[in-house]
């Protein structure tokens, strides 16, 4: 069971902090993690509380350690400058013995409170005025997110908890799961041989005198817990105990989140060379092929008045006598099929003389990213894992992160619905979500000489291939990556067999007054894809 920052310990960080009762705030800084700090000052000492509202890591503890500020600084700092600049800390209270903090601070004869809410992914801290309404939150939570909203200017609401006994009036043969303060962590301690009794952790809180303990990897606690096993350190203060443990578990955290992260995008990445070598090895097998599919369509073309109307299949002989059964689209004239047959006997031979060597290049790119997954899955430090990124990312092979603190209309493509695709070959494939971005996306953000492909005769999204002004370097499994893409945005995502147009973007234009999403192009190719490979 995890060490939590649960009511025991928020009472012996409360506790400790009452000695700097009367500080006054010299500084309010926030970090890009969005921790909290207030500098006080006391009788010429200097001390600094932290505070978090982070779903895993919330907490609030007297600390060493300053905070590097972001600049601008986030509205929440601004708003503890504007109001705690230079005020003094008058009370330190628990509410009841639950997970919340009050801390009253007054400025001039104005007085405000800081409520640290240590509630998981619910915390938050939230500044009030003299009035009680809301100043300043570390999260913003709309009406329709939750039955306690904090919003700016609103009266503020405490936790809609039901009221419960507090531990420290339960006696002693109580069940204290239903009592105020009583953790499954706390509970399992006073239950373990050798553990403290209900009357000590009672006298503790009352009195204010703790044992803090630190357990390296683990946490820290504000009374012995070796009774659950745990190799624990003595420390002098809880919050020493407790910044020496998240001065470990913020990196640690931070290197396992970063990761996560680059192995997911890596592996995307992976899996796409992956099948574009099976794309490729299909190609080589299809090239024998050809000569098969060629026959078939001179066949049907030869012989026309004697294919079945409607037909599914077309016993017939081929040029040396042998027996032939030549499969049909009952939908198809037999001219079409057979042109159907000529489309693939070409598609085939096209591909085959591009294979070797576009095989030898995805297969080298595919064993420098299995090497560089090896060596994030490895990584000791955070050091290591960001140049592991940088790497990554000059070789094209992560997504561009959007930037939450932009505003709709500061976002990459003016706020629109365009996504982006790290395509074989390291090509950027972006398609429009609705007809608005798919207009955005042709007329505003695609270069002359970008790839622009749509299904043919058909809705479908714009889809983009951006080449970096060298078109002629686009591989054929590229143009078909972002082909499939179409197709998927289109109502002919089931179809067995679906045409799709490519040309460059200088050839696309959208005729005067047409509707959204409307394109007219020239001097394009065609690209043939089979339902199989959609459902690859």
């Amino acid at each position: 069971m995890p060490i939590p920052f649960d009511s025991l310990t928020l009472a012996a960080v409360a506790a400790e902090l009452r000695g700097w009762q009367s500080a006054k705030v010299q500084k309010v800084l926030q970090d890009d993690a969005g921790e909290v700090g207030l500098e006080l000052y006391q009788g010429g000492r200097v001390g600094f509380l932290l505070l978090s509202a982070h779903p895993e890591f919330a907490r609030v503890h007297l600390a060493t350690r300053r905070l590097s500020p972001v600049s601008p600084p986030p509205p929440f700092c601004a708003a503890l400058r504007k109001y705690l600049d230079g005020a003094r800390l008058l009370d330190i209270r628990q509410v009841g013995f639950d997970r919340v903090l009050h801390l009253d601070f007054e400025r001039g004869d104005e007085p405000f409170r800081l409520i640290a809410e240590i509630m998981g992914k619910h915390s938050n801290l939230v500044l009030l005025d003299r009035e009680g309404k809301v100043q300043g939150a570390a999260k913003w939570v709309g009406r329709r997110m939750s039955k306690r909203p904090i919003q700016p200017g609103a009266p503020y609401a405490p936790p809609p908890f039901e009221p419960r006994p507090s531990l420290l009036t339960a006696p002693t043969d109580a069940d204290l799961e239903g009592y105020e303060g009583a953790s499954p962590f706390l509970r399992r301690l006073l239950a373990a041989p050798g553990g403290p009794s209900l009357a000590e952790i009672q006298d503790r809180v009352r009195s204010g005198s703790y044992a803090p303990v630190f357990v390296p990897g683990e946490g820290a606690y504000p009374v012995s817990i070796a009774a659950l096993g745990y190799e624990e350190l003595p420390r002098e203060t809880i919050g020493g105990a407790l910044e020496q443990y998240f001065n470990f578990a913020l990196p640690a955290r931070r290197l396992e989140s970063l990761r996560q992260n680059l192995l997911g995008q890596l592996k995307r990445v992976l899996l796409a060379r992956e099948t574009a070598l099976r794309d490729l090895t299909q190609a080589q097998d299809a090239a024998a092929k050809a000569s098969s599919w060629q026959l078939r369509g001179e066949l049907l073309l030869a012989f026309m008045r004697d294919v079945p109307s409607g037909a599914k299949l077309w016993e017939t002989e081929d040029y040396e006598g042998a027996p032939l059964r030549i499969a049909l689209d009952p939908a198809l004239t037999p001219k079409e099929n057979a042109e159907r047959y000529f489309d693939k006997a070409r598609h085939a031979k096209e591909r085959v003389g591009a294979v070797g060597e576009q095989r030898g290049r995805i297969e080298e790119e595919r064993d420098a990213l299995t090497a560089l997954i090896a060596g994030v899955e490895s990584a000791p430090r955070l050091e290591a894992l960001e140049a592991l990124r940088e790497e990554a990312k000059a070789r094209r092979w992560l997504n561009k992160q959007p930037d939450p603190t932009l505003k709709k209309e500061e976002r990459p493509y003016a706020g629109h619905r365009i996504r982006e695709i790290l395509a074989p070959g390291g090509y950027s494939v972006l398609y429009g979500e609705n007809a608005e971005s798919n207009d955005y996306l042709t007329l505003r953000v695609a270069k002359p000489n970008d790839y622009w492909l749509h299904v043919r005769g058909s809705t479908s999204a714009h889809v983009v291939i951006q080449t970096q002004n060298r078109p002629e370097k686009v591989g054929l499994e590229t143009l078909r990556y972002a082909a499939k893409i179409a197709v998927l945005q289109s109502p002919s995502k089931h179809a067995g067999y679906v045409p799709v147009d490519y040309t460059l973007k200088k050839y696309v234009r959208k005729p005067k007054g047409a509707p959204k999403g409307t394109a007219f192009y020239t001097h394009e190719k065609t690209l043939h894809l089979e339902g199989h490979e959609l459902k690859r």
